[in-house]
C-alpha cells in the first residue's frame, strides 16, 4: 500500500523482519508438506501479527485495518501464496466476523485466543452442490432441547484441516431462502464434526484445504453467530473486506512475480544480447508495471471507502473482479519472459503462477463478480 506513517511503517519493517526470520528458510518444507505448522501461527500471534487491527480489550493491536492488507500484501510479494490465503481467512475474515457479530460472552471465549494462534480458524461457506449459490446451501442447524443439532458437509474450506473454530453457514428455515440461513461458531472438538482428506491442488499446496463433515452435532444454544435468519446479510456485510484481502494478494503477488522477472531479464542473455534490450520484453514488463500501478489506485480508493463504511459490494466486486484477472494475466506474461525455465520448480515464477490460479474462483469467481456488478447497474 502507499500509505505511509510511523505506525504502517513500523509494522511494515516488523513484519519483513519476522517473514525473512521464520518463513522464507522454511516455505518450501511447508509447500511439500501441505501445511504451515502451528507453532508459526503461535509465533506470528505472539509478534501481534494474527489480529492487528483487533480491539486491544480482546488481544489485539488495535492498529489500522489497512495495516492487515499491507501484511497480506508483503506475504503475497514473497510469492508465500498459501500462507497469505490461510492468513487471509483467520485474521481478515473470521477474526472480523467475530468482533462484528458475536456476543460479549463470544467475543471473549474466542478472540484473545484466536490473536495469540491458540485458536485457528476457518469459514464453511461452500458444499459439493452449493459454491456461489450460498441460499441454495444444504447443510442444516435444527433447534434441539439444549441448542442446535447439525447436519451437513463443506468443501473446499481453507485452514478446515487445522480449524480449531469454523464459522458454518448453515439452514435454520429451509423454507425462506436466502433469509433462513444462519451462522454459527462451530468447536472443531466437539463430538460429530469430522474432515476429509486434504484436497490436493494445483497451488497454493501450503494452505490446508478440507472437506468437513457434521453429523448429529450437538451446539449449544450460544453457538448461534448473531441473530437468527441473518446469515445471508452478515455475509453480504462482510464480502467487501473479504475481497480487499484478496485484492491486496494480487498485488502483493504482481509486484513480486514482476521483481523476480526483471532480475531475469537483466541476467539472461538470448542471440548475444541481455533479454531486457529486447522491445517485446521491455513493452510487456513496461504494461505489467501500467497494470499494477492502475489496480493500486482503485485498490487504495476502495481502502478509503472501507475506512468510511462506504465500499458497496459493486465496489468490491469490480476490484475482486479487476485484481485478479490482472494478477492471472500478468504472471502469466512474466512467466512468458523466463522461457522453458519459467515452466520448472527451480524458479518461484512458477509458484506465483499456480498461485494466482484460484484467485479468479474462492471469494465470488470472476462470472459471479460480473453478476453483482451488472445487478448494481440494472437492478435485478
Amino acid at each position: 500500500m502507499n500509505e505511509h506513517n510511523d505506525t504502517t511503517e513500523l509494522f511494515y519493517e516488523m513484519i519483513c523482519r519476522f517473514l525473512a526470520q521464520e518463513a522464507d528458510p522454511h516455505y518450501d518444507a511447508w509447500e511439500a508438506a501441505g501445511q504451515i505448522p502451528r507453532d508459526f501461527w503461535l509465533k506470528l500471534g505472539a509478534a501481534g501479527m494474527l489480529a492487528i487491527d483487533l480491539a486491544e480489550e480482546y488481544g489485539g493491536t488495535g492498529a489500522d485495518f489497512g495495516i492487515t492488507q499491507l501484511v497480506l500484501e508483503e506475504i503475497s510479494r514473497r510469492g508465500f501464496g498459501g500462507l497469505a490465503s490461510a492468513y487471509n481467512i483467520h485474521a481478515n475474515i473470521v477474526i472480523p466476523y467475530v468482533e462484528h457479530l458475536a456476543s460479549a460472552a463470544q467475543k471473549q471465549q474466542w478472540l484473545p485466543r484466536m490473536a495469540t494462534g491458540e485458536v485457528m480458524s476457518a469459514i464453511a461457506m461452500t458444499e459439493p452442490g452449493a459454491g456461489s449459490d450460498l441460499a441454495n446451501i444444504k447443510t442444516r442447524a435444527v433447534p434441539v432441547a439444549d441448542g442446535w443439532q447439525l447436519n451437513g458437509s463443506k468443501i473446499f474450506i481453507t485452514n478446515g484441516m487445522i480449524a480449531d473454530m469454523v464459522i458454518v453457514c448453515a439452514k435454520t428455515d429451509p423454507a425462506a431462502g436466502a433469509k433462513g440461513v444462519s451462522l454459527f461458531l462451530v468447536d472443531s472438538a466437539l463430538p460429530g464434526f469430522s474432515r476429509g482428506k486434504a484436497i490436493q491442488k494445483i497451488g497454493q499446496h501450503a494452505s490446508d484445504t478440507a472437506e468437513l463433515f457434521f453429523q448429529d452435532m450437538l451446539l449449544p444454544a450460544d453457538a448461534l453467530l448473531g441473530e437468527e435468519g441473518a446469515g445471508f446479510a452478515y455475509l453480504m456485510q462482510e464480502l467487501p473486506r473479504e475481497r480487499l484481502g484478496v485484492g491486496a494478494q494480487a498485488l502483493g503477488a504482481m509486484e513480486g512475480a514482476l521483481a523476480l522477472t526483471l532480475d531475469y531479464v537483466k541476467q539472461r542473455t538470448a542471440f548475444g544480447q541481455s533479454i531486457a534490450s529486447f522491445q517485446n520484453t521491455r513493452f510487456k514488463l513496461a504494461e505489467v508495471r501500467a497494470q499494477i500501478d492502475m489496480g493500486r489506485a482503485y485498490f487504495n480508493h476502495c481502502v478509503a471507502l472501507y475506512r468510511q463504511q462506504k465500499m458497496s459490494s459493486a465496489d468490491a466486486a469490480v476490484l475482486k473482479l479487476q485484481l485478479t484477472e490482472m494478477q492471472c494475466k500478468t504472471i502469466d506474461e512474466c512467466l512468458q519472459l523466463f522461457g522453458g525455465y519459467g515452466y520448472t520448480l527451480e524458479y518461484p515464477i512458477s509458484r506465483f503462477y499456480v498461485d494466482a490460479r484460484v484467485q479468479t474462483i474462492y471469494a465470488g469467481t470472476s462470472e459471479i463478480m460480473k453478476e453483482v456488478i451488472a445487478r448494481s447497474m440494472l437492478g435485478k
